[in-house]
């Protein structure tokens, strides 16, 4: 027993020591593995500061360039169209058609980017087509007025109906929004709506200005 009594105290004191030296090794190893991290990290962003400035030049010259093109009719048309037989594309194309084919092409993308911008809103429909035929049935008192005035709807003009399709499948297909600001409302020049004295105006693009409902009204 007095033997046993001197051994048994030295084999705990070797088992903390060794706990010690296992914790100490694993925090070791996670403080390279933390430097390690860092150098990668470092090397990312030293390698970041290396590019030539007329690289990063060159390749937003070639974004802007391709954001640019959307608006040139002749690029425009050698689209070729994959969503046909969407029926939210084909919604989109008859509204742009009807309500601004005598505008300019940035004329016509802006009241598109109404339509989806409303899309975007909790308090419109959530569909293209549910947006432009919104209260159809109010004669005169829809909120896109060519579903709502008796007149057809057939777009009878070809290179009009094909140059609003074209606009309708660059922005279905995620083109940015960048010429209403946000804007969820528009008129044309020669009239003024009672709510356009509440609603800042964001843009006026050919004869059409544009507007954005304010929040609040816009969340109720």
């Amino acid at each position: 027993m007095g033997r046993w009594n001197r051994i048994k105290p030295f084999g705990a004191f070797s088992a903390f020591c060794l706990m010690v030296m296992a914790t100490t090794q694993t925090a070791q190893a996670e403080v390279r593995g933390q430097q390690g991290l860092m150098a990668a990290l470092n090397a990312e962003r030293d390698a970041i500061r290396q590019v030539p400035p007329a690289l990063v030049s060159r390749a937003t010259e070639a974004q802007e360039a391709l954001a640019a093109r959307r608006y040139d009719r002749s690029w425009l048309m050698d689209q070729s169209v994959t969503l046909a037989e969407d029926r939210q594309y084909q919604c989109l194309q008859e509204a742009i058609y009807h309500e601004a084919r005598g505008e300019t092409i940035t004329g016509q993308f802006a009241v598109a980017e109404v339509i989806l911008n409303r899309v975007d809103l909790s308090n419109y429909p959530g569909t293209v087509c549910e947006v432009v035929h919104q209260n159809a049935h109010l004669s005169n008192a829809c909120q896109f007025s060519y579903a709502c005035n008796g007149r057809s709807r057939a777009m009878s003009e070809p290179g009009a109906r094909r140059l609003a399709g074209r606009i309708a499948q660059v922005l279905l297909s995620g083109a940015p929004r960048e010429l209403t600001d946000g804007a969820t409302h528009f008129h044309a020049n020669t009239v003024r709506p009672v709510w356009s004295r509440r609603f800042a105006r964001t843009a006026q693009i050919g004869t059409h200005s544009f507007y954005r409902e304010p929040i609040h009204l816009s969340s109720n």
